[in-house]
Order: C-alpha cells, then sequence, then structure tokens
C-alpha cells in the first residue's frame, strides 16, 4: 500500500480539500475553507500545514484570519446556511480559552442544524510536561479536558490521541456534516503534539471523495396516512420551517398551497418559504408572528409542519393551537421533529414528500369561504404594517420605521441578518419577504454578537448579493470585531446600527414581568438611587466602527435613513449606516405569548400583577397529546 508522510495537521488539510459533496446532480467542494486564530497548540500544526498548502499547491483549502474565535463559527454558520447546508468551512483556534470559545458558535451551528467543522487544540498527548499551560488538570481522570465541553454541543465529536486515529474520525465527521437529518457542528480535537507528528498515511485517504447527499422517500403507507388527515381538516394550515428552504422545496410548496387552498405559515428559519404578496402567504406564526397566522392557528384542526423544529416561539408556548381536536402531521428528514406533537409522521426530504402528498390531495380543495376569510384578515393586516413602516414617529424614528425602510429598499436579492433584541421579534411579524433567500435570522440560539460575523459567512457565500447586518447596540458591543475580517478580506458588509442606548427586546420583556426595565439601559450609576438610571452614557458606536476600518454614514431621522439605503448600494467596501430609534416606540401585537416564568411572590406591585396575567396564560398551555390517528 502507497503511503505519503505528513504531519496530522498536513493530513487534516490534504483530506478536507479534497471533499465534496452532491445532490441532484451537482457536485461541489464540501470543506471550502479554513477560519483560524493561532496560538500555541495549532500555530505549529494547523497553522504550518495551511501555510505550506498555500506556498506549494499540494491542497486547495484557502485559510480567512478571524478577529474572535466566537465569531468565526458563526461566519461558518452563516455561510453554510445560505449555501443550504451542501458545503460548509472549518475553524481552528488554539489551546485553551482559544479554543473554548468556539462553544458559543458551536451551540448555535447545533441548535440551527448547520454543518460547521471544529479543530479545537488539545493537551499533550504525550503528557511529558503536564501540566502544561492552560491543561484543565481534573482531579478524577487527567484525559478529561476542557475541549470535552464541545460534546453536549456537537454531533459529533472525537479526539484523535494518536496518528492511526485520524482517518476514522474524519471519515466520521464528514459523513455527520452531509447527513441532512443529523448535522451539525462537527468536532475533532487535536493534541498540539499529535498536530505536528509525522506519520506514513495511506495515499487513498486522500484520494478524491464525493459525500452524496440524498433525498429520502417518504414511505407510501405514511403518506396515505397523512393524506388521510388532510383531507378530514377543515381549518388546515401549514408551517413552513427551514428545512423547506434547506430541501430547495419552494416550488414544490407553492403549487401545493394553490392547489389545496392551504394558508402557509412560516417560521423564523422559514420565512422565505413562500413570498408575501401569494394568496395562501399569512406570515410569521407563534410568538412574534402575524396576527392572522396566530388566528388560523387557533382555530386550525390539521396542522401541516414542513421542516419545523416547533420551537417554542412557533407555539407560542404551547398556546398557539387551541382547537380541542387539533391534529399534526409533520413532514421532517429528521424523525426527531416529525414525531413531535403526537403527529402523523412523515419522515421524508420536504421536496419528495410535498410531491407526495400533492398528489395524494389531487382534487382535494379547502372551502372558498376559508379562503375568503383568511384572505381578508390578511388585508386588514397589510394595513397595519404599512401604516408601521411609515409611522412618523417623533422625534426619534419607530425601529418598525427602519424595518420598512429597509423592506421596501433594499430589493429581492439582498440578505438582511440579524439574530437577538427586538428586532427579530419585529421583523419576523412585519418583513415581507421577496425572494427564499432575503431573510436570515438566527433565532434557534438567538446569539447576540451572530449578526456581523454571521453577515461575513453570507456574504462569502452570496458574494453576488448585497448583505445588511441589523445590529443593535447591545449585540453590537457584544461583537463587532469581524468588520476587521470583512475590511481585510475586502469583502462588502453594510451595517445597519440601531442605537436606542440599551437592551430594548430585554427591557420590553421586563417591563411586561413586572421588573420595570431593570438593568436594561445604558446609563450612568446614579448616586441617589444606588441603580444605573443616571444620564446616557456618551456611546459612540459610529466612531467604534470607523476606528476598526469601516466607512460610516451617520442618520438623523428616518429621510436621511432612505438616503444611505440608496447612498450604500453603489459603495464597493464595508460601510455602517447609523441611526437613533426610540425603543418605547409602538409595535403591532402578535395576538400571541411567550413562557418567561414571572416571580410568584413579590413585593413589588408590578410584579404582582404580571404574575396574574401569567396564570392566565398557562392555563392555555396544552401538551398536544392528542391521539395522532383520531382512535380517541
Amino acid at each position: 500500500m502507497a503511503t505519503v508522510r505528513l504531519t496530522v495537521a498536513q493530513a487534516v488539510v490534504r483530506f478536507l480539500a479534497n471533499q465534496y459533496s452532491e445532490r441532484d446532480g451537482v457536485e461541489r467542494r464540501l470543506i471550502t475553507g479554513a477560519f483560524g486564530i493561532f496560538g500555541h497548540g495549532n500555530v505549529a500544526g494547523v497553522g504550518q500545514a495551511l501555510l505550506q498548502a498555500a506556498t506549494t499547491g499540494e491542497a486547495d483549502l484557502p485559510y480567512y484570519l478571524a478577529r474572535n474565535e466566537q465569531g468565526m463559527v458563526h461566519a461558518a454558520t452563516g455561510y453554510a446556511r445560505t449555501l443550504n447546508r451542501l458545503q460548509a468551512m472549518a475553524c481552528t483556534a488554539s489551546i485553551g480559552p482559544g479554543s473554548t470559545n468556539m462553544l458559543t458558535g458551536a451551540a448555535v451551528a447545533t441548535t440551527n442544524r448547520q454543518p460547521v467543522l471544529l479543530l479545537p487544540s488539545d493537551i499533550f498527548a504525550t503528557r511529558v510536561g503536564s501540566p502544561v499551560l492552560q491543561e484543565l488538570e481534573h482531579p478524577t481522570g487527567y484525559d478529561i479536558q476542557a475541549s470535552d465541553a464541545f460534546r453536549p454541543l456537537s454531533r459529533f465529536f472525537e479526539r484523535v490521541w494518536r496518528p492511526e486515529m485520524l482517518a476514522h474520525a474524519l471519515l466520521g465527521g464528514m459523513r455527520v456534516l452531509t447527513d441532512q437529518a443529523e448535522t451539525g457542528a462537527v468536532t475533532i480535537a487535536l493534541p498540539q503534539d499529535v498536530q505536528a507528528e509525522a506519520f506514513d498515511f495511506p495515499e487513498e485517504l486522500f484520494a478524491k471523495r464525493v459525500w452524496h447527499i440524498t433525498r429520502p422517500a417518504p414511505d407510501p403507507a405514511a403518506v396515505a396516512r397523512a393524506v388521510e388527515v388532510l383531507r378530514s381538516a377543515r381549518k388546515p394550515l401549514i408551517v413552513a420551517g427551514g428545512g423547506l428552504l434547506y430541501s430547495e422545496a419552494t416550488e414544490q410548496l407553492r403549487r401545493f398551497a394553490e392547489a389545496t387552498g392551504i394558508p402557509v405559515a412560516d417560521t423564523q428559519a422559514g420565512k422565505g418559504s413562500i413570498l408575501w404578496e401569494h394568496a395562501q402567504a399569512v406570515g410569521g406564526v407563534g410568538s412574534t408572528g402575524s396576527p392572522v397566522a396566530n388566528a388560523l392557528a387557533r382555530d386550525a384542526d390539521v396542522v401541516l409542519g414542513i421542516g419545523t423544529r416547533y420551537s417554542d416561539f412557533t407555539t407560542a408556548s404551547k398556546t398557539a393551537f387551541q382547537n380541542p381536536d387539533v391534529r399534526f402531521v409533520n413532514l421532517n428528514v429528521a424523525s426527531l421533529d416529525a414525531f413531535k406533537l403526537s403527529a402523523v409522521p412523515l419522515v421524508a426530504d420536504a421536496r419528495l414528500g410535498l410531491e407526495a402528498l400533492t398528489e395524494g390531495l389531487s382534487g382535494h380543495r379547502v372551502d372558498d369561504s376559508y379562503v375568503q376569510a383568511y384572505s381578508e384578515h390578511k388585508d386588514r393586516w397589510n394595513g397595519v404594517v404599512d401604516e408601521a413602516y411609515h409611522l412618523d414617529h417623533q422625534p426619534l424614528p419607530a425601529q418598525t420605521e427602519i424595518l420598512g425602510a429597509l423592506n421596501e429598499q433594499v430589493g429581492p436579492d439582498a440578505v438582511v441578518v440579524q439574530a437577538a433584541g427586538s428586532m427579530p421579534g419585529d421583523l419576523q411579524m412585519l418583513w415581507r419577504a421577496q425572494d427564499p433567500k432575503q431573510y436570515h435570522v438566527e433565532y434557534a440560539f438567538s446569539c447576540m454578537g451572530y449578526e456581523i460575523a454571521g453577515a461575513l459567512g453570507v456574504k462569502m457565500a452570496a458574494p453576488e448579493r448585497e448583505v445588511y447586518a441589523l445590529v443593535g447596540d447591545g449585540s453590537y458591543l457584544m461583537m463587532a470585531q469581524e468588520i476587521v475580517t470583512a475590511v481585510s478580506e475586502g469583502v462588502k458588509l453594510v451595517l445597519v446600527i440601531v442605537q436606542n442606548h440599551g437592551f430594548a427586546s430585554i427591557g420590553s420583556l421586563s417591563e411586561s414581568l413586572g421588573s420595570q426595565r431593570f438593568g436594561t439601559y445604558y446609563r450612568y450609576r446614579n448616586n441617589e438611587s444606588g441603580l444605573l438610571n443616571g444620564d446616557k452614557l456618551p456611546i459612540d458606536l459610529a466612531a467604534n466602527v470607523e476606528s476598526l476600518g469601516a466607512e460610516v454614514i451617520r442618520c438623523k431621522g428616518i429621510d436621511e435613513f432612505r438616503e444611505a439605503i440608496e447612498r450604500v448600494k453603489s459603495i464597493p467596501h464595508t460601510v455602517a449606516i447609523h441611526i437613533e430609534s426610540d425603543p418605547l416606540a409602538p409595535v403591532p401585537s402578535s395576538e400571541s405569548w411567550w413562557d418567561v416564568p414571572v416571580s410568584q411572590v413579590s413585593e413589588i406591585d408590578s410584579t404582582q400583577a404580571a404574575y396574574k396575567t401569567y396564570e392566565g396564560h398557562k392555563a392555555r398551555q396544552r401538551p398536544y397529546l392528542t391521539p395522532s390517528e383520531g382512535d380517541r
């Protein structure tokens, strides 16, 4: 057997450069590059291997210097999601804090079901110098290390103690990265001495490998059961999730909805599955959804969930679906999600599953009266959205006006990226998606700091699109470092920085729970009260952006903001639009709820009142354990 002598790190790089994915006859590079920050543990291992690959041409794996380890994982997550989980990037970090900084990114990738390859550095396998700098000495076992924290956050974890283990680890990792039902963060921990250790690897390890991403077909008997339930429905509702987009099944959804007349609501990850102007589109569902979709959800007798994991925001903490006889049919490639809510499960690819359901429901359509009712409700709601978009709130604009200007001006080929704060709620409720990829909100982990880093990954995956990172001052101060990466790589991002001097989302939530926005304003400490409710802090985020190398446009009012949106379209480099908003401006109601516990006992009147309201909502929660076949 022919062999080639390489270090473990050199073997990793050469292997990754020869991995491909294929779906529907289209072949693509699987791992297209590596983000990294070097320190002891990987500078002489993976770092040297990437340098050697670049200088000798022995492997094609471009390297991108990130500025924050968590941020580079967010960028890799945004990249994979934009490319429908068909391609991914690797992330390498140094031992100790460098690697553990990636933990939050791993959680984001796994909760969002996005493929990301993590290569954290680890302790010496030989233990000759133990304890080394940044080694975790655990009294119950020396093999327990900080990188073990990746285990519950990863869909696959392996530590390569010896070179002989590498092939097994790499092949296992690629299997999970390309498994649409099981994908998420894949972590292969590399001890720092092993990274630099030479070994005679079999040449066949580095041959081109194509990982075929299949479309699992639905079981005919399962289709028949699902069709029977759907045909019995008088007020059905579709909930479209992110899996529908990753399956590239938007055309199949459109045909199904038009043929049956069933209205389509969407989740945060699924927005864009059906475009907002479509006759069957009724907007977001759940805690931050539209009143149209939530009214339909309350009365629905059958809910067809497609590619959704039914988060608490989607189900309004199990209060969204109030029909006592409601039944669920779940089309999902992952059995974990297909069986939720005691559903009739249809474990299959979303595209093939929709095609089978369309055929099975041939000739079936909901009553015209049902279509007319939700269409009229939708028309009324569109008037409310128009008003929110043009509120003319003074002296500072409302956030809804800022989002409205973006929605009306950026165009269908743009991508808006968001993750945390008050904007995800306003966006799901109000945003009118004009393209399946226009809306990119990370709301499985809702990670503050994802916005700018995630937008970098989106732009790298879709350089032909304008990418807008929408970020409040809270998220900006959490993580803005990847602005520097975008500048250094010549990647144009448009940052929309909405300054409202605090945590607007948590402030609103705090007020609704009787906690009076405590700890949510950016203020000096008041010496009289002892609280952080003094004057505003003199924070200048625009100046900070400029210091990181980006251009800034400062706006006063919504008219200047609209002018700035048009202006940035012709600017070729990273640019930020800075605007202040009023965090207390009115926002339309979703007519829904989210379960956040309120203190059962309190000396504060506002907390006592909030708890009474909370009890009323809790009484409406349902376990949804109704037998799925109707055999009560």
